[in-house]
């Protein structure tokens, strides 16, 4: 089958588990190309557990994940990075030692196929102005405030030119003026034909950017659909809204 007709990302029956704790239980979805995707809950769900084992941070114990066909469950980071998935994590994760042009040069040590020079360094140019961040390629990434500290986590993510785009709370903890900018960035992302897995509990940025979205609660999926039916489902209010409607 062509790629054009599969999933970006299937997963069937995706369990993790620690000890006695079932981190993920039965988990499964697809994401389309083009799409955002919600993977929301509330905090303990297992949002972050599944993220991982979709990157190769953990092994799952049982379960497939297919990206663009191929199993990758169980595959380590480095070969998914370069089977074409990229995230970013929910505490941001930026290489202190680096300057923002060399950070996002080592993101695209993961892009097929290999780039010249000339390419590297006319996207590492694209990139940073992409993110808010051109004319700040020689300044040392210890030095950037938090915004920018994600910016530039995420113009590494996008070096390898993805497939799927993993964001782990991206929007966490910006204010009104940087969320607005943040979901731009974002919406314009997909506008140019990424596909997201959008992990986030900033209901406005959700609503704003999600086609559909995925529940979980207790490492179980409990709703999945279009944003609007899933933020009014029931059962979502009572485990993740704590009883109210999902208008924050």
């Amino acid at each position: 089958m062509s790629n054009t007709l599969q999933p970006v990302i299937a997963v069937n029956g995706l369990k993790r588990a620690f000890g006695g704790l079932v981190a993920v239980n039965d988990l499964g979805f697809s994401v389309e190309r083009g799409e955002i995707l919600g993977l929301l809950g509330p905090n303990g769900s297992g949002k972050t557990t599944a993220l991982n084992l979709m990157s190769g941070v953990l092994r799952p114990d049982a379960g497939t994940i297919r990206l663009n066909g191929q199993d990758i469950a169980g595959l380590p980071s480095y070969r998914i990075a370069r089977l074409g998935l990229a995230r970013t994590f929910q505490l941001v994760r930026v290489l202190d030692g680096m300057n923002c042009r060399e950070n996002v040069e080592a993101g695209i040590a993961f892009h097929r196929p290999h780039l010249s020079a000339a390419d590297t360094s006319a996207r590492i140019d694209h990139l940073l102005d992409r993110v808010g961040l051109g004319g700040h390629d020689l300044r040392p990434a210890a030095d950037l405030t938090y915004i920018d500290r994600k910016r530039l986590e995420l113009a590494r993510a996008l070096a390898s030119k993805p497939a799927l785009l993993l964001l782990d709370e991206w929007l966490a903890g910006l204010n009104p003026s940087e969320l607005g900018i943040g979901i731009d960035l974002i919406r314009s992302l997909r506008n140019d034909g990424a596909t997201i897995i959008l992990v986030e509990h900033v209901m406005a940025a959700v609503r704003a950017l999600c086609d559909r979205c995925v529940v979980m609660s207790s490492g179980r999926k409990i709703a999945e659909g279009t944003t609007t039916d899933v933020l009014s489902d029931a059962a979502v209010v009572k485990a993740y809204l704590g009883g109210v409607a999902a208008d924050a």
